[in-house]
């Protein structure tokens, strides 16, 4: 009987201690792929050593590295995470990070301990972590940034980041107020994944330290690994989860997702004439050679809303920086038109379609208002006579850069496309065409563009109030662009006598006349003029209208 008892309560213990080792495996390191003793669950992990703690600590002969640390220390030279947004230059890791990485950059032998005078031999000849997101190497430029003070100062310049006194209980920084690997990983427990100290759900550890502002595009707020991918990632810098910024938005916004999540900007970001999204990540400039899609909208304060009335910034566009009509940096852009001023003012991004006898590529003083003429940009136009327009335009309208620049195929243009200057089969990236070459035979469709807003039957007519546009669009073949320069004429470079009404001729097309040696338009009244020039061999010399 004595025997029986004795058994029962030897099945009692041992059932219990299973138990505890049960719920160990996600309270403490038994039951983690940290184990790497022969009892561990991973595949990583010793053919014969029963010991746990060994592959890290040792309670005697531990060297001078806190806590009775049982490895070596890498020794050698790591590439560091940089890039322009984080406002730190984090160096060589220190603390805690080093620790972790005299297994995980796979320099040194995971059964390499201090305590053994030979190596603890792993399962199937493995030396070290097998290549993957575990074993980070010696170029942690693609990985979240450790090592690196992260304090008041460093808010200071940069306010998607909280205050380091108001981090989640169990996020830490270590003693030196440096972020470390340990800040977001404790190695000891797995009970959230991925050894977090804390739940990830809905990037709750992501939200501990970072705020990146207010959207309600639902696909932007729940989770950040979406778009980033915190070890290995592809693009390096800003760790993105594919290796360009363009290339991480087309995963959801390419039509390929399920019901595809927001516009199919696939579809024509990669038309003929396109803003050039090809740029790698990180440059220190890549603004005017190449543009991304951050460049115009601020991923994590973009709404989903598309309306707006010009020419403040549309809600899609999010809390993105700008340049003001005055040439100012801006943090956040209240118009349309600054985040356009980013590339197409003083950069001079974009060489002229057409060679204008007035040269200026900066369209912040061509649309400026006190430039002599300008289209409705920023402002109603000095214009006050305008008949040819549209309902509902009039004099006093604005009207966006995009109610011109877009895609082909977008809502704006008569598709059902995505709207926004991603790409066009017109060249200047426009909706509609807009033919700029001389001896175009005319038709509604060459001036498309200018017909969206301007009444065709008004434009072209011998009754109209444009006398004279029907002999030369229509009969002699010229087109608009030949007098009319479409963003407008700077004050400093044209006057109200010669460049009324965007008059800024294409030197290609028109040439001083052999009489005058001129090249002008001389205003004299509304809708009329003289003109001194050359055209289609014809001297002007002058003509009036």
């Amino acid at each position: 009987m004595k025997r029986l008892i004795c058994w029962i309560l030897g099945i009692v213990i041992l059932t219990l201690g299973a138990a505890r080792i049960a719920q160990a495996g996600s309270d403490s390191i038994v039951g983690t792929l940290h184990n790497l003793s022969v009892s561990g669950p991973g595949t990583v992990k010793s053919t014969t050593e029963q010991e746990i703690c060994i592959f890290c600590h040792t309670p005697h002969n531990a060297t001078p590295v806190q806590p009775l640390w049982n490895r070596a220390m890498p020794v050698g030279a790591y590439k560091p995470y940089s890039s322009n947004s984080l406002k730190a230059k984090p160096g060589q890791p220190t603390g805690s990070s080093k620790l972790c990485l005299s297994c995980h950059d796979g320099t040194i032998a995971l059964g390499s301990v201090n305590s053994r005078s030979q190596p603890i031999q792993m399962a199937g000849s493995i030396t070290t972590l097998p290549p993957g997101s575990t074993n980070l190497g010696t170029d942690l430029s693609d990985d979240h940034p450790i090592s690196f003070k992260y304090d008041q100062t460093l808010v200071g310049k940069n306010p998607k980041l909280k205050d380091p006194g108001t981090l989640p209980q169990g996020v830490r920084l270590d003693e030196n107020g440096e972020l470390q690997c340990t800040t977001c990983h404790d190695p000891h427990k797995n009970t959230n994944g991925k050894f977090l100290v804390m739940s990830n759900l809905n990037s709750a550890l992501c939200n501990g330290c970072h705020q990146m502002g207010t959207t309600d595009v639902t696909a932007h707020t729940t989770t950040c690994d979406n778009c980033h991918k915190t070890h290995t990632a592809p693009s390096g810098p800003y760790l993105l989860a594919q290796a360009k910024v363009t290339d991480t938005c087309l995963v959801c916004h390419n039509g390929g997702v399920g019901a595809n999540i927001g516009p199919n900007i696939g579809q024509v970001v990669n038309q003929a004439y396109r803003h050039d999204t090809s740029s790698a990540v990180n440059l220190t400039n890549h603004i005017p050679n190449n543009v991304d899609c951050k460049d115009c909208h601020e991923q994590h304060t973009m709404m989903a809303s598309t309306v707006g009335t010009a020419p403040a910034i549309k809600p899609i566009m999010g809390k993105i920086d700008g340049v003001t009509s005055a040439g100012a940096t801006i943090a956040t852009a209240q118009f349309e038109y600054e985040v356009c001023f980013k590339c197409h003012a003083d950069q001079s991004a974009v060489n002229p379609i057409v060679s204008r006898q007035i040269v200026q590529n900066n369209l912040r003083l061509k649309l400026s208002t006190t430039a002599v003429s300008y289209h409705p940009v920023e402002a109603k136009g000095v214009n006050t006579d305008v008949p040819s327009l549209l309902v509902p335009y009039t004099t006093t309208s604005i009207i966006y850069c995009t109610d011109c620049h877009g895609s082909d195929a977008s809502k704006k243009a008569g598709g059902a496309g995505p709207n926004g200057p991603h790409g066009s089969v017109w060249p200047g990236v426009l909706l509609a065409r807009y033919e700029t070459t001389d001896q175009t035979a005319y038709s509604t469709g060459a001036y498309a563009l200018c017909f969206k807003c301007h009444d065709n039957t008004q434009v072209v007519q011998d009754a109209g109030p444009f006398p004279k546009h029907k002999l030369h669009v229509q009969d002699k073949q010229t087109p608009c662009s030949a007098c009319h320069d479409s963003h407008g004429v700077p004050s400093a470079q044209g006057n109200n006598m010669n460049n009324a009404a965007l008059i800024n001729f294409d030197t290609t097309i028109v040439f001083p006349d052999d009489v005058t040696k001129k090249m002008e338009f001389d205003h004299t009244s509304s809708r009329h003029g003289t003109c001194y020039l050359k055209c289609h061999g014809v001297n002007h010399s002058p003509k009036s209208y």
